[in-house]
């Protein structure tokens, strides 16, 4: 296990987001954490096609992003998108203002459930797996398109009805498994834990930014109460991101069990103790956040956890 993690935190407004994105990736380290000479997988995260505030990667993330990367030396960038049973992201892109910003960049996009675009292959993985063996017990299947790449993801800051909280560890989720992943709800601590393990077998560089300008309150990862953050999170260890994310929610980052599993299993480091935050101080949201109850939560409880 790494001794240390370091986490960017970057205060933002509309006027200076895109610049405070490059700021913040620099703070990061992306360019160190990113392979030279790979392509590099931009993962949207599209929780709902329709625009809620704070469910959806937002389009100043996405520029931001990919002007930083440009600016680093990372030209060759492909856009990857997955649906859920809830989800056209084809929609979502266009609805959530996701599209323009492709095309304005030329940036390629390509559908993780599109035959044409990839292919989902076995994968055997190398590190011992909490539950995905399990759960697929004729061969763990991933995209094809997804080995030998960089990967940045670009989560939102909010809660989520299985997790407590979602963020970089949790947007592997819709990219490497297929449709079927809903069968992993009642062990998804377990699942986020077994993807990064493989996230780290197959990729040549993993960053997150995570965009805390419109943070997600309640029964997310879609209808949510919208916080204004005015905050930026950036890191090539998804579990700190997801762990300083955590504790400006409000919430300690160890008593959420896909933190800690991935902790301790050396995955990352998800004690703020152990992690050296850089940029600008931010000590809180101003709003404890929680979790809550829809009538989607209520029935995924009765399907998953009985």
């Amino acid at each position: 296990m790494p001794s240390r993690a370091k986490v960017a935190i970057v205060r933002t407004s509309p006027d200076t987001v895109l610049d405070d994105i490059g700021r913040l990736c620099d703070l990061a380290g992306m360019k160190d954490a990113l392979s030279p000479g790979h392509a590099t997988i931009l993962k949207e995260n599209i929780s709902w096609h329709l625009p809620f505030p704070g469910a959806n990667t937002t389009p100043w993330q996405l520029e931001g992003v990919i002007k930083a990367l440009r600016a680093s030396g990372f030209d060759d960038l492909v856009c990857v998108g997955n649906n859920t049973v809830v989800t056209d992201p084809v929609k979502g892109e266009r609805l959530c203002r996701l599209r323009s910003v492709l095309e304005k960049y030329g940036i390629e996009v390509l559908y993780n459930f599109k035959p044409g675009d990839m292919r989902w292959e076995v994968y055997r993985p190398r590190a011992k797996m909490l539950v995905l063996d399990r759960i697929y017990p004729d061969g763990i299947r991933i995209p094809d398109f997804f080995h030998g790449k960089n990967i940045v993801h670009l989560p939102t800051v909010k809660t989520h009805i299985y997790t407590t909280t979602t963020g970089a560890m949790k947007n592997a989720f819709g990219g490497l498994l297929s449709t079927k992943r809903h069968y992993t709800h009642s062990v998804i601590h377990q699942t986020l834990v077994d993807l990064l393990a493989i996230q780290k077998e197959i990729h040549t560089g993993i960053f997150a930014v995570l965009d805390g300008t419109i943070c997600g309150n309640g029964p997310g990862p879609r209808t949510m109460k919208p916080v204004r953050g005015d905050i930026l999170i950036a890191s090539s260890d998804c579990v700190a991101a997801d762990a300083v994310s955590s504790r400006l929610m409000g919430f300690d980052p160890l008593k959420i069990d896909y933190i800690r599993l991935a902790h301790e299993r050396g995955l990352g480091i998800g004690d703020p103790a152990m992690i050296e935050l850089v940029g600008d101080r931010v000590d809180g949201l101003g709003v404890k956040f929680g979790v809550g109850d829809n009538l989607p939560s209520r029935v995924g409880d009765l399907l998953w956890f009985g």
